[in-house]
């Protein structure tokens, strides 16, 4: 069983409902989460406020993981804000809310 520290994801940070969103990968969501939060990583998400973690799926593989990303990162806005929106209406912070 992989902690929830070790969570194998790709995840969407967002500045506010329907604001900027950063899709990334990871292979420690709730580390990288709390850097997107804090600001401790420079680049996008600092610059653009992506502090809210409003979508994330979970990978046994990051090899699919990082496929999944790059093809996410393709999409057209709308089909990232219904993925978002599917599963997460509100928008609302997911951070902590995992298994």
């Amino acid at each position: 069983m992989v902690s929830r520290e070790g969570i194998i994801a790709v995840y969407m940070m967002a500045s506010r409902r329907h604001g900027t969103i950063y899709i990334g990968v990871t292979g420690n969501l709730a580390r990288r989460a709390y850097e997107h939060r804090e600001g401790l990583i420079e680049g996008f998400t600092k610059d653009h406020g992506c502090k809210r973690l409003v979508w994330w799926k979970n990978f046994e593989l990051m090899t699919n993981a990082t496929r999944c990303e790059k093809t996410m990162k393709h999409w057209i806005r709308d089909w990232k804000v219904n993925l978002i929106e599917r599963d997460n209406p509100h928008w609302d912070d997911l951070y902590g809310n995992w298994l």
